[in-house]
Order: structure tokens, then C-alpha cells, then sequence
């Protein structure tokens, strides 16, 4: 499937011209399971870098492939993978919670999953060496399963993700910074969850931030969710640019 988005760009200082976002699906495998993922680009330009999204516990969804538009547009390669694979389309809650499910409860699966996405954006045309991954609720605690794993990029991003430490990890195989980007009034992991997580990041020596937006409830970027809130949406999607444009360019 191949589809076209027609964005504004801004080429050069005080001047926009029209640019043409081009999106595909990318079919790839690992180990023996196969995968389809979400490619956009914006071909008319050399790439700023490369972003990775990980999806949310519903899967590969139109969500995830605005955002990776929203991210070409900006001038970046993204590539929205897939830790469920192809076959799958889940469309109920309980079918969400078994396939998250499974993968926290296999790190190792969750892990040659998440490192083989990594991997195969090598084969992405426009990929660029320097590298963030970003992702939403369970794609933001996937971003710190990668972090956790010492996946050589240069930047973890999670939004509103699941923030504890599963027993046995921490982050000393961490290299590169982790920025977080989350509610106060996130009932799935609250703000005892989060200075937890920021003191194994200061512990273990690990360069991070965040940014806490009061009163947002734990879906509080997912466009026509009972949770979503504009504010907190702009103001993550802004912080998210800033940190893109100190790792990447």
C-alpha cells in the first residue's frame, strides 16, 4: 500500500515551499515471523536523521503512521515498526492485553523483536546511522526495554509509557539519553513510578529529562481518546522536536 500526504516544508529561513511526504508499509522479518512496519519520508530532501516508533498496545494503526508523516515532515526518516507482526490485527481490548501481554512476559522475545526492528531500518531507503526511538503508552515501555538493552541509538523517547523496571534489569547498559514525556494524572504509572525511574537514570549515570504536564491522564496524545488533551499533545509533540534537533540535527 502506497500513499501520499502533501505537507508544508520550510526549505531555507522565512521560506516554505510544498513538499511531498511520500508513506509506504515495509514488510520485513525476524527470526521467523514476519512483520509489516510504516515508512515515511520526504524524498526531495538530504534526511535530518532517523526516528523509530513503536506502536501501541492496539498495534500498527493509522496512529502511528500520522506520526511517522508528522515526523517526514519535519525533514526526518521514520519508520513506524511493528512488535506484533503481520498476521496479526487485533480489535478488542483483551486481544490488546494478550499481545502486550505476551511480550512483557518474554523479554527475550520482547527484545529480539525490538532489536530486530532496530536492525532492519539499515534496509530502509533514506535511513540515516544516527538514530532516536520513540513510542506511546506500551510503545514507550518497549522504548525503555530497548534503552534497558543497550540498543546503540542515540536517543529513547517515551510517551506516557509503562515506567517500572522489571526485576533483574536496570539501566547500566544505557548510552544514550532518555527523555520522558507523561501526565501527572496517569493512573496506569504515576508520579511515584516516575521518581523511581528518574533515580535509576541518575544512578546509573544515564543523561535524561522530562516534562510532566499536570492534570494529563495516561492517553493524553492519542487523537479521540477520552484522555487526550491538546495542550499536553502540542507541548510533548514541541519537546519532542527540541530533543530531536539536539541528537539528530
Amino acid at each position: 500500500m502506497f500513499r501520499t500526504t502533501i505537507a508544508l516544508a520550510a526549505l531555507c529561513a522565512g521560506t516554505a515551499a510544498s513538499a511531498q511526504i511520500m508513506g509506504e508499509h515495509h514488510s520485513y522479518t525476524v527470526g521467523d515471523t514476519a512483520f509489516e512496519g510504516y515508512v515515511a519520508t520526504n524524498p526531495d530532501i538530504t534526511p535530518r536523521g532517523t526516528v523509530l516508533i513503536v506502536h501501541d498496545w492496539d498495534g500498527m494503526t493509522d496512529y502511528e503512521e500520522r506520526r511517522a508523516e508528522m515526523l517526514a515532515e519535519r525533514g526526518y526518516t521514520a519508520f513506524a515498526v511493528d512488535l506484533y507482526g503481520a498476521d496479526t490485527d487485533p480489535q478488542s481490548v483483551d486481544e490488546y492485553r494478550s499481545l502486550s501481554g505476551a511480550l512483557y512476559q518474554d523479554r527475550d522475545l520482547f527484545r529480539e523483536r525490538l532489536m530486530g526492528s532496530i536492525a532492519e531500518a539499515a534496509n530502509i531507503p533514506g535511513a540515516t546511522d544516527d538514530m532516536v526511538l520513540m513510542g506511546y503508552c506500551f510503545g514507550g515501555a518497549a522504548v525503555l526495554e530497548a534503552a534497558r538493552a543497550g540498543a546503540d541509538l542515540d536517543g529513547f523517547v517515551s510517551f506516557h509509557g509503562g515506567l517500572e523496571t522489571p526485576e533483574g534489569q536496570d539501566y547500566s547498559a544505557t548510552t544514550a539519553p532518555v527523555m520522558l514525556f507523561h501526565g501527572s494524572a496517569d493512573p496506569v504509572s504515576g508520579m511515584d513510578a516516575l521518581a523511581g525511574l528518574m533515580t535509576e537514570l541518575q544512578e546509573a549515570g544515564v543523561t535524561h529529562g522530562a516534562e510532566i504536564f499536570g492534570g494529563a491522564r495516561h492517553s493524553f496524545t492519542v487523537f479521540g481518546s477520552d484522555d487526550y488533551d491538546l495542550d499536553a499533545d502540542q507541548g510533548a509533540w514541541d519537546g519532542l522536536v527540541e530533543m530531536l534537533r539536539d541528537s539528530l540535527g
